[in-house]
C-alpha cells in the first residue's frame, strides 16, 4: 500500500478525474505541481461539442488526441486518454514516462509493488459502462463509455484493489478486485505512471 495524498478534483474540476490523479501520482514522485497546473499543461483537442437537435453527439474531440471539452465544467467535458498524459508525464520527469496501457493488469501491480502508483482508467462505480456513446472527429468515429473514471491505484492485495478516487474524495477506497479489472479492461485497459 502507497501513502499517496487524495486531491479531489471538485469544485473547480468537474471532469478533470485524470489530471487530478496524475497530480496525486506525480506529488507521489516528489514532483511540485497541481491540478491546476496540469488543467493548463495538458494536450486539448479543440474541436467544438456538436450536437443533434435530439441532443445527441454528432461530432467532438478525440481523447487520444487531447482533453475534450471543457475541463471545468462550465461547458460539456469528457475525458483525455493515455499518450497525452504521458506526454504530461514526460514533461514533469523527462524520460520517466511508463505507458502500461495494454499490459495484463498483473504488470499494471507489479509497478505498483514496485512502488509507484498508477493512474487507471475505471467507471464512476468501478462497474461495467453502461452508457456509451459514439460521436464523429473528422472521418473517425469514436465509440466510448460516458460513465469513464480515472483513479489512482495505491495499493492490492489477493481479494482487492485500494484506490485514490478523486471524484468520491476518498482515499485507499477498497474495491473487488476481479470487477475493478473488468471495468478497466473495458475501457481499453489504460494506466500510466513513471518509474
Amino acid at each position: 500500500m502507497l501513502d499517496v495524498i487524495q486531491i479531489n478534483q471538485n469544485p473547480e474540476l468537474r471532469y478533470g478525474c485524470e489530471v487530478t490523479s496524475l497530480t496525486m501520482v506525480l506529488q507521489y514522485a516528489g514532483v511540485k505541481t497541481t491540478k491546476m497546473d496540469l488543467y493548463q499543461a495538458i494536450q486539448k483537442d479543440p474541436d467544438p461539442l456538436i450536437k443533434s437537435a435530439a441532443g445527441d453527439i454528432l461530432h467532438w474531440g478525440n481523447p487520444a488526441d487531447g482533453f475534450v471539452g471543457d475541463m471545468t465544467g462550465k461547458q460539456a467535458g469528457y475525458a483525455v486518454f493515455d499518450q497525452p498524459m504521458i506526454n504530461l508525464i514526460n514533461q514533469k520527469l523527462p524520460g520517466r514516462a511508463v505507458n502500461l496501457t495494454n499490459q495484463p493488469f498483473e504488470k499494471v501491480l507489479e509497478h505498483v509493488s514496485a512502488g509507484y502508483p498508477v493512474v487507471v482508467w475505471t467507471t464512476g462505480d468501478y462497474r461495467l459502462p453502461d452508457r456509451w456513446e459514439g460521436w464523429y472527429h473528422g472521418k473517425q468515429y469514436i465509440k466510448t463509455p460516458l460513465d469513464l473514471h480515472a483513479v489512482v491505484l495505491v495499493g492490492y492485495d489477493a481479494n482487492f484493489v485500494y484506490l485514490n478516487d478523486p471524484l468520491s474524495g476518498k482515499k485507499q477506497a477498497k474495491v473487488g478486485k476481479e470487477r475493478f479489472i473488468s471495468s478497466w479492461k473495458a475501457l481499453q485497459s489504460r494506466a500510466v505512471s513513471y518509474r
